[in-house]
């Protein structure tokens, strides 16, 4: 770190590292505090300005923060602790492939830097490429043993990988040594086919209380408390762990509820007469499936992965980057360069999308793509590849909101409050009200409740809307074996269940949710 702060005065360095230390705590504004004198006598300084990059990603100025990280790493091109950082906020600006580059950049420039390898690992999970995210975490844990979150994310990888118990014994093994560790315990919470006890929640209070728990460990810890005081019952202490691990959450990044609520106005206005792709058979092969997390995309996804023409492959991260691509070419925010595109410029995104995903197509014709959050760009799959269908999956909306605040879901900021979570869910819906109206033929609505109440024909009407013939195997998608990445995991290997709902347990306590989505408060007629 000496050498990195060269041509700093003795006060400087002593700014910058207490920077550091609150950048990495997550206190942005503390951080930002400290390195303002520094930032300004000595604005090109590279350590300086790689702080700087960091607090400006975790602020949301994505574009910013790529910029000033840029210039950084053109002062220490031979060092991969910048690249590494690069890598951070090109993946934050959702610049996934870039970032990697940068990660195998930083790995090759300094083999030893185990941050890198498990940044790497992260960030190829992320992106579906679980085999050699696999390689990346190993790599990690031979260099630093101690590395507990790369150990952790190797256990995600076993159970999503449907080797449950396996995962269960390397978290169990994290917390015997590192009893604070978040995400061991949210990965113990994440199995949720099977129960913690109340002494797992007498051991993730103490883990709270420890002075050696970072934000990150409070977060996951408070979402895996609260899955196990769920479990024995004690739903007011499960809200208020969630609602602590929540306030935690929120400190560091908040959501802009107007400003989203803006974005999807401007999708939908720009889209309201657009030119589709020249080739109408264009993206025949994609069955997209979207809707909010926890409202039953992974299920949906399982059903359609069970027939014998289609792979499914996960949350795939590569429509929002092709848009991303367009919109760094264009030099402007999507949806602002989309009255300037011609049926041509709608092709050839439509065709760079499916360059992408061409390693889904290997073994059978037609793939899933199951980003929950993709229910954003439907009007843009619309104009890119006019053949595709669309799966718009719906669930009870008191548990779909409630399911999405009990998930420790990253990145999605709009879980933290019921009012963030309940503006979400109308922009969702209002979307979603347009596009079924604006093209029926292509947007369908898979409903979760009534996949319960009439499975055989939901499942019939489902294979139907995506042009494929029946097949028995759907109906038993239980017993398909593949990988799955979702929070869902665990529950699309049982045979379906018709008592998932989770909200009348709470009763009245969630009536502040119910008040947020404008519904009556509970009454003991709702009791289950």
């Amino acid at each position: 770190m000496s050498s990195r702060l060269a041509g700093l005065g003795a006060a400087d360095v002593q700014r910058v590292i207490a920077s550091a230390q609150a950048l990495e705590a997550g206190r942005v504004d503390h951080a930002a505090r400290e390195l303002a004198g520094v930032l300004t006598n000595h604005p090109d300084h590279p350590e300086v300005l790689r702080l700087h990059a960091g607090m400006l990603s975790l602020r949301g100025q994505h574009g910013d923060a790529v910029r000033a990280m840029q210039r950084a790493v053109a002062q220490r091109a031979d060092d991969g602790l910048y690249y590494n950082t690069l890598a951070a906020v090109l993946a934050e600006a959702g610049e996934f492939d870039a970032a990697i580059a940068a990660l195998r950049q930083a790995c090759a420039l300094q083999p030893d830097l185990a941050s890198a390898w498990y940044n790497l690992g992260i960030l190829l999970t992320r992106c579906v490429r679980y085999d050699e995210a696999a390689v990346a975490l190993q790599r990690a844990v031979a260099l630093a043993p101690d590395h507990f979150l790369a150990r952790a994310q190797l256990a995600d990888l076993l159970r999503i990988s449907d080797r449950s118990d396996e995962a269960m014994e390397e978290y169990r093994r994290i917390l015997s040594e590192r009893p604070w560790t978040g995400m061991a315990w949210w990965g113990l919470a994440d199995i949720k086919t099977r129960r913690l006890t109340q002494a797992d929640a007498d051991a993730m209070r103490a883990a709270l209380a420890d002075a050696r728990a970072g934000d990150d460990d409070r977060i996951a810890l408070g979402f895996a408390l609260a899955k196990a005081l769920d479990d024995v019952g004690r739903y007011a202490d499960s809200l208020d762990a969630l609602a602590q691990a929540n306030v935690i959450a929120r400190r560091r990044r908040q959501w802009n509820a107007a400003a989203f609520s803006a974005l999807v106005d401007r999708i939908l206005a720009a889209f309201a007469a657009v030119p589709a792709a020249a080739t109408a058979e264009l993206g025949h092969d994609v069955i997209f499936v979207a809707g909010l997390p926890r409202s039953g995309t992974t299920l949906a996804e399982q059903i359609l992965a069970s027939h014998s023409q289609v792979t499914g492959a996960g949350e795939l991260p590569d429509l929002p980057l092709v848009i991303g691509e367009e919109s760094r070419r264009r030099a402007q925010a999507f949806p602002q360069w989309v009255p300037a595109m011609k049926a041509a410029d709608w092709q050839r995104l439509g065709e760079r999308y499916l360059q992408r995903t061409a390693y889904w197509r290997r073994e059978r014709p037609r793939f899933v793509d199951k980003m929950p959050n993709n229910w954003l760009y439907i009007p843009a799959i619309r104009a890119m590849l006019p053949a595709a269908r669309i799966v718009v999956c719906r669930r009870d909306v008191l548990e779909t909101c409630f399911s999405c605040y009990r998930q420790h879901l990253a990145g999605n900021d709009y879980t933290r409050t019921f009012a963030d979570l309940a503006a979400y869910w109308r922009d969702f819906d209002r979307s979603m009200k347009v596009m079924r109206e604006r093209d029926p033929q292509h947007v369908y609505e898979h409903d979760y409740e009534a996949l319960i109440a009439d499975r055989d024909a939901r499942v019939r009407d489902l294979l139907a809307f995506c042009t494929l013939p029946f097949e028995s195997a759907c109906l038993d998608f239980h017993r398909t074996q593949r990988v799955v990445g979702s929070p869902s995991a665990m529950q699309v290997r049982q045979p379906l269940r018709g008592d998932t709902a989770r909200a009348p347990r709470y009763g009245a306590l969630l009536d502040p949710l119910r008040a947020a989505l404008g519904m009556p408060a509970y009454t003991q007629t709702q009791a289950p």
